[in-house]
């Protein structure tokens, strides 16, 4: 058995990991788990090993601790330290957030009447913060009456939050207090009332309770008893409505009480059906329904409130095939409709006496969200736009006249000119011959020649979209002479429903080998070269940088996985773990014979060769509930022990956080200055 070596300035030898044989059993085989150790937190070794390495990337990294610090002032300086958010409007109060120079959270703000009134200050985030390592807010829920606040904390980055409720008048705290809750509560209507949900032992949100104020016990109104489900709570935009929603990766199901009479019991909408999805919104006597029933891309149907089954549809926005319908909200004289259409977001307006159009952005490459909307009875339409080169934009848009209002633009300091940048879209060609969508940004002269680094980040999972978007701190590349590169692969909602359809279960590796594609089509067309490229993704991206390296290590000369998804079949095969069983709709149950052959196929961990791979910087996050510390440690641990090169391999685990990294904005910067150094570095740029 070997022991820890911890590394000093004058002893650089990576820590070694003990080795402790453990079988695993599966799959008709089993398997020998050496790092299987390191799951263990009561295990001296287990926090030695993690601050070994955390010893050994601060030793290695030393050199690069002045770049480090000329990025953060970089990112720093552009950033306008002391600001405040776009006011929402709700029943004639402005709601809004600002920072401060030097302080690391936001403040929670309002102003009643009119923005000149004098403020209010709701929540100080950066007094709750005091003296913490960590600080996140959860649920942030203002009440119907505008008298109380009920709002949640998390101070260990477990994302298990504690509800707290403020008196906005008096400003003190009420004795209600609960623990172990998880994002989403809704007020009902009595501003007495409010619903909120708990997790169980695999931290899965599983129960709603409605809470009193003032109650000693609260009541237990759904309990989702399948463990592929997961609930979460809503309130329709006319406010009618509090709504549960109850999904699993491919089923949903919808569940509704009125939000005036809060101790009804909550009625179904639609049963649910396997592998259909649905949402809805409210307007009048009707819900209006998203769904994918007899259509792959979604379509919109109108519902009766009394009988909302198929047998009362009447369809009010066919399916198409290359554009899927993302969501549908209803104001009082419109319906707004978000579409995903060749991959590119867009925003229709439907009004209930009149004909739809649809908003006009300017650039070939772009991103759209619906922003805060608040009111149900306005003409205004609130959406973010934003474009690799465009800083976020918050517009107001009339859905009468179809003029739009900019009202706040993120202000990037320094004189950021968007027009000496450029983007693009280009496709590459998957083994199958697929298109790939690769979304690029560099600056203006740059030499397509080969010579120029390049950065290519991924996801691929979950039908979560990579949207192109502007970020400040990535003009510390751009500067430099980068080309940053978001491969759009298939396993992500990039180019809608059907993209993630062809990329999970047993397509997974689609994921991979778009991801390579795009890695090769950039190099053959001279974007870049395979000492000049390196590659980015996290959490479920980070699955997606270990197999990349394990298949095509060559193409790469430095991989930053931030809290990397790499341990997939151990992780999939333990059913007490969070995620684990909700997730068998995207990746696949192992327990059956050929979800497990294939997972082991490409699962990261399993699939370390004796060969050599690319500088490598791993991250983990000690409380991080989604993806166990331990799979990035015994990623780096088996590679450690098992690859051919020289080539740098780090692993930096934050001891006090989870799954997002640091919660101060400060904090934060410092780590992607952190990252953008390593890149730099390896490639001979620092």
């Amino acid at each position: 058995m070997t022991t820890l070596r911890s590394a000093t300035a004058s002893d650089l030898a990576p820590p070694v990991a003990k080795i402790v044989p453990h079988p695993i059993h599966g799959g008709g085989e089993t398997r020998i788990d050496p790092y299987f150790w390191l799951r263990d937190r009561s295990d001296p070794d287990t926090l030695r090993y993690l601050e070994a390495e955390n010893e050994y990337t601060k030793a290695m990294t030393a050199h690069i601790g002045p770049l480090c610090g000329k990025l953060y002032a970089e990112m720093l300086g552009r950033i306008k330290q002391t600001d405040l958010s776009v006011p929402v409007p709700r029943d004639g109060y402005f709601y809004y957030t600002r920072t401060e120079e030097g302080r690391e959270y936001v403040i929670h703000c309002r102003k009643k009447g009119s923005l000149e009134a004098p403020e209010e200050i709701l929540l100080d985030e950066n007094v709750l913060a005091e003296g913490k390592k960590y600080f996140r807010i959860g649920n942030f829920a203002v009440s119907p009456d505008h008298r109380l606040l009920a709002y949640s904390e998390d101070y260990d980055g477990d994302e298990q939050y504690t509800i707290r409720v403020k008196d906005l008048e008096t400003g003190e705290l009420l004795a209600d207090r609960i623990p172990n809750t998880y994002y989403t509560l809704e007020w009902a209507n009595d501003s007495r009332t409010f619903f909120y949900c708990v997790l169980d032992a695999a931290r899965r949100p599983y129960r709603i309770f409605r809470h009193s104020l003032g109650a000693a016990e609260d009541t237990l109104v759904y309990h989702e008893a399948d463990e592929r489900f997961t609930v979460e709570l809503a309130k329709t935009s006319s406010r009618a409505f509090i709504l549960i929603h109850i999904s699993s990766s491919l089923t949903s199901e919808v569940r509704y009480i009125g939000a005036d009479d809060p101790g009804a019991g909550f009625k179904t909408v639609l049963p649910r059906v396997p592998e259909i999805e649905y949402d809805l919104t409210h307007h009048g006597d009707s819900f209006f329904i998203r769904t994918n029933d007899q259509a792959r891309t979604f379509r919109v149907v109108q519902a009766p409130l009394g009988d909302p089954s198929k047998a009362n549809w009447k369809e009010i926005i066919a399916a198409r095939e290359d554009a899927t319908i993302e969501s549908v909200h209803a104001f009082r004289d419109y319906l707004v409709v978000e579409e995903r259409d060749r991959g590119l977001t867009r925003i229709q307006i439907r009004p209930f006496s009149g004909e739809p159009h649809y908003i006009d952005f300017p650039e070939p490459v772009y991103t759209v969200t619906p922003g805060a909307n608040a009111e149900f009875d306005t003409h205004t339409l609130r959406f973010v736009y934003t474009s690799l080169t465009t800083p976020h934009s918050v517009f107001d848009y009339d859905m009468r006249t179809r003029r739009r209002e900019l009202k706040k633009q993120q202000e990037v300091l320094g004189g950021y000119d968007p027009s000496q940048y450029e983007s693009q879209r280009i496709y590459a060609a998957a083994p199958d011959g697929v298109r790939i969508p690769v979304s690029l940004v560099y600056k203006k002269g740059f030499q397509q020649d080969g010579s120029a680094p390049l950065l290519l980040y991924g996801y691929g999972a979950y039908g979560i979209s990579i949207d192109p978007g502007f970020a400040s701190e990535r003009l510390s590349l751009l500067d430099r002479g980068f080309v940053y590169a978001i491969a759009h692969s298939r396993g992500g909602g990039d180019l809608g429903k059907p993209w993630h359809e062809e990329g999970r279960l047993l397509k997974k590796k689609n994921t991979f080998t778009d991801f390579i594609a795009c890695a090769e089509h950039l190099i053959a067309g001279q974007y870049c070269s395979p000492g000049r490229l390196a590659i980015m993704g996290g959490s479920a991206g980070g699955l997606l940088m270990g197999a990349v390296c394990n298949m095509r290590p060559e193409l790469f000369k430095a991989v930053v996985a931030l809290v990397p998804f790499v341990d997939a079949l151990n992780t999939m095969l333990d059913p007490t773990l969070p995620l684990t069983i909700g997730e068998y709709e995207e990746w696949g149950n192992p327990n059956e014979q050929r979800y497990y052959d294939y997972i082991k196929s490409y699962a990261p961990y399993e699939n370390i060769e004796a060969k050599a791979y690319p500088a490598i910087l791993a991250t983990a996050g000690l409380n991080d509930p989604r993806v166990s510390y331990w799979e990035p440690a015994k990623w780096v641990a088996k590679l450690r022990a098992t690859k051919t090169d020289g080539h740098l391999l780090l692993l930096k685990t934050e001891m006090g956080s989870g799954h997002f990294g640091a919660s101060g904005r400060y904090e934060h910067l410092k780590e992607t200055a952190f990252y953008y150094a390593f890149v730099l570095d390896q490639l001979g740029l620092a």
